[in-house]
């Protein structure tokens, strides 16, 4: 089961990095993007690393993708035509999202099955978590890196307004 889940995303990633790449509109392509970071996070998920992809949802494809979509439309200043959507969203994305939903339905009751009557308190007692071990490393010896990262975003978007910025 966990080779089908790594195919299915594996995938849908290549897919959206695909789907990215042949956009016209930026806003699709950042959509793509999403579509990218989902499936990188559940298959972080799947190798264990519960805590990196908790972080790539929350950062990458929460926090990054607002700021791509603020940047991507406050950079437009043309008008913009307007589209019904793509086909292929509307020919794949239903049927897809019904396929992955039963997927992880049917995994997620067999798990659930198989842990029996303690259900996931019995599961969870024995799990080693890795955050901590994570965290020690970001704040010690990785702290540098970790503010300078910061500091490049925050010029990001400070020459992005710049940029955009129309004079009166």
């Amino acid at each position: 089961m966990e080779l089908a889940l790594f195919i299915l995303f594996g995938l849908l990633a290549v897919a959206g990095a695909l789907n990215l790449l042949f956009q016209r509109h930026p806003i699709n392509s950042a959509l793509s993007l999403v579509v990218v970071m989902m499936s990188l996070a559940v298959l972080y998920w799947s190798l264990g690393a519960e805590f990196l992809a908790a972080a790539q949802v929350i950062v990458y494809a929460g926090a990054i993708m607002v700021l791509f979509i603020f940047v991507v439309m406050l950079l437009n200043a043309g008008e913009e035509e307007q589209t019904h959507g793509s086909k292929i969203a509307y020919i794949v994305g239903i049927p897809g999202a019904g396929a992955i939903f039963c997927l992880l339905s049917f995994v997620f009751l067999s798990e659930r099955s198989h842990l029996g009557s303690t259900a996931l308190g019995g599961y969870l007692s024995n799990a080693v978590s890795n955050i901590s071990e994570i965290s020690h490393v970001l704040f010690t010896s990785l702290l540098l890196p970790f503010e300078v990262t910061s500091i490049l975003i925050l010029v990001a978007i400070l020459g992005a307004v710049v940029l955009a910025r129309k004079e009166l």
